[in-house]
């Protein structure tokens, strides 16, 4: 195993090993509390240009399957774990982590303090970093680090977006398509359509740099807009798209980095959080109801509900930890979203209602044959 040096743009660093992979990378250091879901976490896109740091410890026990991925490739830019397992044991494992990381060009690195890391940046903030196994001058790093681009502003939405419209394939025990439904990628995940398609929608997916006019020329029941990585302000094109698109009074759902952009469309703002949502345990409390949802995040950007106009939008729904915003509803227009993944993958179940709610506002609003 190589070493490795781990250093963030504020001086600190930590020694490690490569246990998959080598060279250097650079991104936002961030960490994720899940106890499982590894594999949907390399391949969520949200996770563009961030270093993933896992808190929990057994990482790699079960290996990698061909069936819980959440896209067509991992994003992350890397992953920092405690220790990684060296036997995977499940009977859908079909190779092991490291290998997995190493076919993609991901840099994995292990044998450090990953307690340490958390509380730094629960402490200062999640910040840039570089990790390098073939510079391991930590000033060096450190300088390489300030001087790396960061998230805020930038556009990584089109980094993992489909060039293409392409419309989702159902599968064996799918029911037969009731709505059709646009859904806009800004960094889906597979589960999203597979839930959709489940419930009877054929899915047609868009670039996220489409026009709100072709979208529409297909005549959908309803929008759905995905969650991505990054900062919303960074894709100003996208905002103005969406906000035509709800204008139209079409049904729309928004998931996450979807729901910030909805957030903007509606004349609010957006800000970066210190260290942001990342995990399977984060409570939120539905504001009509008081029932609280045990729920699966990945943002580090989040809506500013006091800058949205009171008399047209409402907030649904509060993150119990830190009182942000975590759902909207416009009061006039067929509209709502969510802050956090009522897909899962991984996580908890508690939110997948959400998607059933989508289908009966689509049904509430679709013409008579």
């Amino acid at each position: 195993m190589k070493k490795a040096i781990i250093a963030l743009e504020d001086g600190t660093w930590w020694e490690a090993e490569a246990f998959a992979g080598e060279g250097e990378i650079d991104g936002e250091i961030v960490f994720n509390t899940s106890l499982t879901g590894y594999q949907e976490i390399l391949t969520d896109p949200s996770y563009r240009g961030q270093i993933v740091t896992m808190t929990y410890p057994l990482i790699g026990n079960y290996g990698i399957n061909a069936e819980d991925m959440e896209s067509y490739c991992p994003h992350a830019a890397g992953l920092i774990v405690g220790e990684c397992s060296r036997v995977p044991s499940n009977w859908r494992c079909d190779r092991t982590l490291p290998a997995y990381l190493k076919e993609n060009g991901i840099l994995g690195v292990h044998h450090v303090d990953t307690r340490s890391i958390t509380l730094h940046i629960r402490s200062k903030g999640a910040m840039k970093c570089v990790v390098s196994t073939t510079d391991l001058d930590p000033g060096s790093l450190v300088r390489k680090a300030v001087a790396s681009p960061g998230l805020i502003g930038r556009d990584l939405v089109t980094d993992v977006s489909t060039q293409e419209p392409f419309a989702w394939k159902s599968t064996d025990g799918d029911p037969a398509p009731r709505f059709r439904v646009a859904a806009l990628d800004c960094g889906l995940k597979y589960n999203q359509l597979r839930i959709l398609t489940g419930l009877g929608c054929q899915v047609q997916v868009f670039p996220a740099g489409s026009k709100a006019s072709d979208i529409l020329a297909t005549r959908p029941d309803g929008f759905f807009l995905s969650n991505g990585p990054g900062d919303p302000e960074g894709v100003p094109k996208v905002v103005a798209e969406v906000q035509e698109l709800i204008q139209s009074g079409l049904p729309t759902f928004g998931i996450c980095f979807g729901h910030q952009l909805l957030g903007l469309a509606l004349g609010g703002r957006t800000y970066k959080m210190k260290f942001g949502h990342r995990g399977g345990n984060q409570p939120v409390m539905d504001l009509a109801t008081g029932l609280v949802e045990i729920t699966s995040q990945n943002h580090g950007f989040c809506v500013d509900k006091d800058s949205l106009d009171p008399d047209l939008v409402e907030t649904t729904h509060i993150n119990l930890n830190d009182n942000t915003s975590e759902g909207l509803r416009h009061k006039k227009l067929p509209l709502f979203s969510v802050q956090y993944h009522p897909e899962a993958a991984p996580g908890p179940h508690d939110a997948e209602h959400l998607f059933s709610r989508f289908l009966k506002m689509m049904e509430a609003h679709k013409p008579a044959a």
